[in-house]
């Protein structure tokens, strides 16, 4: 190892790594999109209600659940390169597809324009909302469909270009990715929408993927086969295989998914995944509405900007300590690489907490307290979600890696449904109730909001807890 330390070693491992957290971050954006544009765009166009989104959002999360499970499998079948393309490519195409519903609800309901959406009342206004909403579901299937595939492709990139001990820091590094995309999102698809209409905003962010896809297509290969890739560099990347030779020779086998619910691995992954997937994704969905809701501040207003650019810029560079966390405990305590990321991960469950003084402190110092707090939530998830995702590396043959991981976004997307679909139904609820509906000392919709960030705020306790309860250490799976 010092023989190689010493040699001059390529990093084209970066270079997957860049390549990983662009793609990534295409797809928060395109994800984005219908969050930032709901309130202000979309609703008037088509009258839709807080459980119409809710039930787009929640369809979204547990159709990508579904197809979570198949995209590991679809990865490992086809390999990276394929695989990775096939998905930015689908997703892109679902993306970009959102924005032609208002035309075709237009032709099916009979209207001539955007204009007689936007004035119709009375029957056809429950017609709108239908055939929009079920519009918007097909697209956002077709999108939940391709962007399956990118973590399971992601993380088995990250499995076959670095080490053990480098997995959590190059996994965080990708996955700012999402905060990144969640922090150009307000920057730009608002100002889209309002200049060019929210039908542009959908096809300028979905193009991005297709950029993406050409190039690609010219820089990936496996270690082993690209010229990027030095000997040393590949000595470097494949340093773990020299303590572990018999696995390595039986690591090419697949595993079933029969094989896979055998392992307690696997359970405590899909576990921690389905408790803290949901938080993550309820702000992602959620937090635009929140602001113009609570406080009448829409996304595209300066304010509304500020505050969603705020709370991601928080996430993104509080998040990137995340990976670097449990390198430290690897290298400066001489912790085992499982052991040190648990107690990462404990040490970011205590943060969520901070969810429980959102709205109280949000009643005093007003939004920007509340855009604070939920970036610190959300720099906690990233962090925990960098490592969580790394678990798999540690434990799993190369092989079975993608595999493993769309068995936890599956789960993580289940819970999504649930906190997505939840919320919408508790939102209506309770805005309908008004002062009737009351919980810790909020009424109407904020008693709706308090409710969600109490579950927030616990969700990765709870996780880990069972996390550690199922894989008290550290524990390889082999492919037999």
């Amino acid at each position: 190892m010092n023989d190689v330390k010493k040699a001059v070693m390529t990093n084209w491992r970066w270079v997957m790594c860049a390549m990983l957290f662009f793609a990534t971050t295409v797809n928060y954006m395109d994800r984005q999109v219908l969050s930032l544009t709901f309130k202000e765009f979309i609703q008037p166009e088509f009258h839709w209600t807080d459980s119409d989104y809710g039930t787009i959002t929640g369809v979204f999360s547990i159709a990508y659940a579904i197809f979570c499970l198949f995209a590991g499998k679809f990865i490992d079948w086809m390999g990276t390169k394929k695989g990775y393309l096939w998905a930015i490519i689908v997703w892109s195409l679902g993306a970009v597809m959102h924005a032609g519903c208002g035309w075709v609800t237009e032709n099916i309901v009979g209207l001539e324009s955007k204009a007689e959406l936007l004035q119709a009342t009375g029957d056809i206004v429950s017609s709108i909302a239908m055939v929009s909403v079920y519009l918007f579901l097909a697209c956002r299937l077709i999108l939940g469909l391709g962007e399956a595939g990118n973590f399971p492709a992601a993380i088995k990139v990250t499995a076959e270009y670095f080490p053990k001990k480098d997995r959590a820091f190059a996994t965080a590094l990708f996955n700012a990715g999402a905060s990144v995309g969640a922090l150009a999102a307000p920057a730009t698809i608002p100002l889209l929408a309002k200049s060019l209409g929210w039908e542009w905003a959908f096809i300028i962010i979905g193009a991005l993927g297709f950029l993406w896809a050409g190039i690609w297509i010219f820089v990936y290969d496996k270690p082993t086969e690209s010229a990027h890739v030095n000997e040393a560099e590949l000595e470097y990347i494949q340093q773990d295989d020299k303590d572990a030779p018999k696995v390595e020779a039986k690591e090419e086998k697949q595993m079933s998914f029969k094989e896979a619910f055998k392992h307690k691995q696997t359970w405590s992954f899909a576990f921690g995944k389905f408790m803290t997937d949901g938080v993550w994704w309820f702000f992602l969905f959620w937090a635009p509405a929140y602001f113009q809701d609570q406080y009448g501040i829409k996304a595209s207003d300066p304010q509304g900007i500020a505050l969603i650019f705020t709370l991601y810029a928080i996430v993104t560079v509080v998040s990137l300590f995340g990976g670097y966390l449990p390198k430290i405990f690897v290298e400066k305590k001489g912790m085992e690489p499982y052991a040190g990321r648990m107690r990462a991960m404990l040490i970011f469950a205590f943060f969520p907490l901070f969810a429980l003084f959102a709205q109280p402190l949000g009643g005093v110092y007003g939004p920007w307290a509340v855009a604070i707090i939920i970036g610190i939530v959300g720099a906690a998830h990233q962090s925990w979600s960098a490592n969580i995702f790394s678990t798999t590396g540690d434990m799993f043959p190369k092989s079975a890696v993608a595999t493993i991981t769309g068995i936890g976004a599956m789960a993580g997307g289940v819970g999504s449904f649930l906190i997505n679909k939840g919320s919408g139904m508790l939102f209506d609820h309770a805005a309908n109730l008004g002062e009737a509906f009351q919980f810790m000392g909020f009424s109407g919709k904020p008693a709706g909001y308090m409710i969600i960030f109490c579950i927030c705020a616990v969700a990765y306790l709870i996780g880990w807890s069972v996390m550690k309860t199922l894989v008290p250490k550290y524990s390889p799976v082999i492919v037999k």
